[in-house]
């Protein structure tokens, strides 16, 4: 019996089945890290006024229902695309692959893209980006949606932790270019995980 469950941890292994835990502790720290790079006048993206007065971001709860371990597919022939921004900027991305999850015993799906500008430097040649909308933006969190960054998978399972999804610099000031969130990345679910709006 105990190696037929060894072949099983095998195959899980080779097929990338294996599953990330939830870590409550990453999550906070991802948003005291944020926290304190918005704090910082060197690299925060709010507007003076904002700074002066900053006391922290508006989070949500960590909670551990909105951390999944989605399926991963790979789109390898996409073809590549000019992102829309919310200025004239159009930086090409390519669609990486598709994540697929269930929140709420909904069916989720999202695409994830690269940025081919950004991937020639080989800090961030793993990178991937997962903009998305869900039922809260426009209302509770920001209208043009939210971010999370990711890492390629090694396996077909990718961990997607919304607890530090956070908003575009456009949530904070004018100055800057952010790519639009695509129509298809729009969740048909509440994702009450991450940063909440700025300003009401």
């Amino acid at each position: 019996m105990r190696y037929i469950l060894l072949l099983v941890v095998l195959l899980q292994s080779s097929f990338g089945f294996s599953q990330e835990k939830f870590n409550w502790a990453a999550s906070q720290k991802f948003q005291q890290e944020l926290n304190k790079e918005y704090a910082n006048r060197d690299s925060s993206p709010l507007m003076a006024e904002d700074l002066a007065t900053f006391k922290g971001l508006d989070f949500y709860p960590i909670s551990k229902k909105f951390f999944v371990n989605a399926h991963f597919v790979r789109t390898p022939n996409e073809k590549p695309f000019k992102m829309k921004t919310s200025t004239n900027r159009t930086p090409v991305y390519v669609k990486y692959g598709e994540v697929h999850f269930e929140i709420d015993g909904q069916k989720c799906k999202l695409n994830v893209y690269q940025d081919l500008e950004l991937i020639q430097n080989p800090k961030y040649k793993d990178d991937l980006f997962l903009p998305f909308f869900d039922k809260t933006s426009g209302k509770e969190s920001y209208i043009g949606g939210k971010y999370i960054d990711l890492k390629i998978p090694k396996g077909n399972t990718i961990a997607i932790d919304f607890n530090t999804s956070y908003n575009p610099y456009c949530a904070y000031s004018y100055r800057y270019s952010c790519p639009k969130v695509p129509l298809e990345n729009d969740l048909k679910v509440a994702i009450r995980a991450g940063v909440k709006k700025f300003h009401d």
